[in-house]
């Protein structure tokens, strides 16, 4: 079978080839077509898978190509991770909201409406020409804002456009150990939208345990989330966020961390992904060892704001198994007929009865040959639901006004959401946003 990935000259892309070269099931990939629209990115790339599918007896065969049309034909899946605008892109996102004392971060708040804004029309765009190229294909969308993105792809290819993100999965998974119990013998309850989400319930022997996990401080200070929230204000919630509701809880804090800190994580990341690509064109034998080295150090420094000076993450929330090892199974689930329980970012239907129909939502789905089916969800917190139909309106107001090319609609979603705290603020916002991202001016127009 065809993979192809868009964003293939994405720093992250070896994950998804490795979890792809090391699947020993049957019908598996065995074509990989990298599509990127920065040759040299493509290149140093390549140069890793080739030296990384050295260490495999049968690597899937690896081609690379700046023509769209290409990569998509014939796919039997595509793995979206675009970035447009870049890391430059994403740095602007975060020192525009950053300037006006607003949470500057690529998905959530200011940044990731300005970052959606001007993704939407390319990935509408791939969504067209695979509806043309590969109809039969299923998308697995990691573009982010995951959920906003994957709504405005289904808007052309229905429900096989289906969104990933690792942050669920890794918070149930965490839970459970946490507790001593095998992540894969317990059931999860968790709903919300991409990156704004919360565990409600961890399944055992058909009783709820979480309550004996959020109940013992000692155990809560194992996990990443307990670290990050604090025992107290889990134990007021009574269930646990998922790390992006950090944002939300604790945004003044986050604020000043972000500011107090000599360069942002898209700063950070732009300056090392530069070294990086520089140094495998200089020195391509070395590929493979400088892109683990990196990956490393990248990790390592993953929400460090919500860390104290001097606190590192712990093993088991980098080790093995993130979004790469989300999307084999889901393949798998689907090629297969493996059927899967995991959580997806897919069409609500009536899974969420108070959000609209066609909302991306959340949830854990079962998985098998006709894609996800989502799971029946509890009846949420007023808290959570609250939070979880504003932002979705907000991000529905952002598809709509980048379809529409409306500079009124997007500053109604800038201001309507809940991390902007003045419609005078989200005027500024807007106009400095189309000041620093000339892309972003031109749709509005």
């Amino acid at each position: 079978m065809k993979l192809a990935i868009l964003g293939g000259g994405g720093f992250r892309v070896p994950l998804v080839y490795g979890a792809v070269m090391r699947d020993q099931g049957d019908r598996r990939i065995d074509h990989v077509s990298l599509y990127d629209v920065v040759p040299e990115r493509l290149q140093a790339i390549e140069q890793v898978l080739r030296q990384l599918g050295a260490e495999a007896d049968q690597p899937p065969v690896v081609e690379t190509t700046t023509d769209l049309d290409t990569a998509l034909d014939g796919a039997d899946f595509v793995f979206s991770a675009i970035r447009v605008g870049g890391l430059e892109g994403r740095t602007a996102d975060e020192r525009v909201a950053l300037d006006l004392g607003l949470l500057g971060q690529e998905t959530t708040g200011p940044g990731g409406l300005a970052y959606g804004l001007r993704t939407l029309p390319t990935a509408v765009r791939i969504a067209e020409r695979a509806a043309a190229m590969c109809p039969g294909a299923w998308i697995i969308n990691f573009t982010n804002p995951a959920g906003m993105i994957t709504e405005a792809m289904q808007q052309v290819l229905g429900r096989r456009v289906i969104g990933i993100c690792d942050s669920p999965i890794g918070l149930g998974r965490r839970a459970a150990r946490a507790l001593g119990h095998d992540p894969d013998r317990v059931s999860v309850s968790y709903a919300g939208l991409n990156h704004l989400g919360w565990l409600n319930g961890l399944g055992k022997d058909g009783r709820n345990v979480l309550p004996d996990l959020i109940q013992d401080e000692r155990l809560l200070a194992t996990i990443e989330e307990g670290r990050l929230f604090g025992a107290e204000w889990i134990q007021s919630l009574g269930y646990l966020p998922n790390e992006y509701l950090y944002y939300y809880y604790f945004t003044r804090d986050a604020v000043a961390s972000i500011r107090g800190g000599a360069e942002t994580r898209g700063e950070f990341l732009l300056g090392q992904q530069r070294a990086f690509y520089e140094a495998v064109a200089a020195q391509p034998g070395n590929a493979l060892a400088r892109w683990r080295q990196v990956r490393e150090e990248r990790d390592a420094t993953y929400m460090k704001e919500g860390r104290t000076a001097g606190e590192s993450r712990d093993a088991t929330d980098v080790e093995g198994g993130g979004y790469e090892a989300v999307a084999l199974a889901l393949m798998a689930a689907i090629t297969r007929n493996d059927r899967a329980t995991m959580i997806l970012n897919v069409r609500n239907g009536s899974t969420i009865p108070a959000l609209p129909a066609d909302a991306v939502i959340e949830v854990p789905c079962m998985v098998d040959a006709d894609g996800p089916h989502p799971l029946a969800a509890a009846p949420l917190p007023a808290e959570q639901l609250g939070l979880i139909q504003q932002v979705k309106a907000v991000e529905q107001l952002t598809i709509q006004a980048a379809r529409d090319h409306s500079p009124t609609l997007a500053l109604k979603a800038l201001a309507l959401h809940p991390l902007i705290d003045s419609v005078t603020t989200a005027r500024i916002l807007l106009s400095n946003y189309r000041s620093r991202l000339p892309d972003l001016d031109q749709l509005l127009r």
